[in-house]
C-alpha cells in the first residue's frame, strides 16, 4: 500500500508544474471575462453587494476567474489524477477511461445540482432572517468565495461513489466495511460538510451532508450490483 501511494505521488508530482501553469493561464484569461460572469451570477441570485476595501473588487474577480477555471479544466485535472493512479494500482486503459468519464459526470452533476437547487435555497433561507431592523450588507469578496467554494465542493463530494468503487476494486476498503461502518461514515460526513461549507451553520452543513450520505448509500448499492 505504501509503495502504491508513493508511486501515485511521484507520478502526480511530475505533472504539478504543468497543472499550475494551466490554472494560472486560465485564471488570467477568464479574469477579463469575470465582469460578465459576475453580472450573470449576481442577477441569478438576486444579490446587492458592497465592498469594504479598495482591493476587494479586484480580488473577488480574481477568485471568480480562478473558480471558473477550475470548473472548466476539471476533466483534465481528473484525468491527470487517474493517470497517476493507473500505474501503481494497475488500472488498464479501458477501466481508466470509465473512471475518468464517471468522475467527470458526477462532478458536473454535483455542480449543476448545487447551482440550480442547493445554492439558491441556501442563500434564500439564510437571508430570510432579515427584517426592517436587520438588513444584510453582503461583501462582494465573501459572496464570490461562498459561491465558488460551495459549487466546487458539491462537485467533489458527488464523486464519492467512484471513490468507493475504486477503493473496493483495488482492495483498500471492502464493500462489507462500507456497510458495517455507517455510523463512522456519518461522523466523517458531518466533519467533511463542516470543513467544506463556507459557513459553519447547520443549514449549509445539512445541505451538503444529506446528499453526501445518500451518495454513500448509492456507492454501496453500486458495489452490490457489481459483485453479482
Amino acid at each position: 500500500m505504501k509503495c502504491r501511494l508513493t508511486g501515485f505521488f511521484l507520478e502526480l508530482h511530475k505533472r504539478i508544474k504543468l497543472l499550475g501553469a494551466v490554472v494560472a493561464a486560465g485564471t488570467l484569461g477568464l479574469y477579463f471575462l469575470s465582469p460578465r460572469l459576475f453580472i450573470i451570477l449576481q442577477d441569478y441570485l438576486h444579490q446587492d453587494l458592497s465592498f469594504f476595501t479598495v482591493a476587494e473588487p479586484f480580488l473577488a474577480h480574481v477568485k471568480l476567474a480562478l473558480g471558473t477555471c477550475l470548473i472548466i479544466i476539471m476533466p483534465w485535472i481528473i484525468f491527470t489524477i487517474w493517470r497517476a493512479l493507473s500505474q501503481p494500482f494497475g488500472i488498464d486503459k479501458k477501466v481508466l477511461s470509465r473512471y475518468v468519464f464517471y468522475t467527470c459526470l458526477l462532478f458536473y452533476t454535483g455542480t449543476v445540482f448545487c447551482y440550480l437547487v442547493t445554492l439558491p435555497f441556501g442563500i434564500n433561507f439564510l437571508l430570510g432572517f432579515k427584517s426592517e431592523q436587520l438588513q444584510p450588507i453582503i461583501s462582494i469578496d465573501r459572496f464570490v468565495t461562498f459561491v465558488a467554494m460551495f459549487i466546487i465542493a458539491f462537485g467533489l463530494i458527488f464523486e464519492l461513489p467512484v471513490f468507493m468503487v475504486f477503493s473496493s476494486k483495488s482492495g483498500l476498503i471492502s464493500r462489507k466495511s462500507f456497510e458495517k461502518n455507517r455510523r463512522y461514515a456519518i461522523l466523517v460526513i458531518a466533519i467533511t460538510a463542516a470543513l467544506l461549507t463556507p459557513t459553519p451553520d447547520v443549514v449549509n452543513m445539512a445541505l451538503m451532508g444529506v446528499p453526501l450520505y445518500l451518495l454513500y448509500e448509492i456507492g454501496i448499492m453500486v458495489l452490490k450490483i457489481g459483485s453479482r
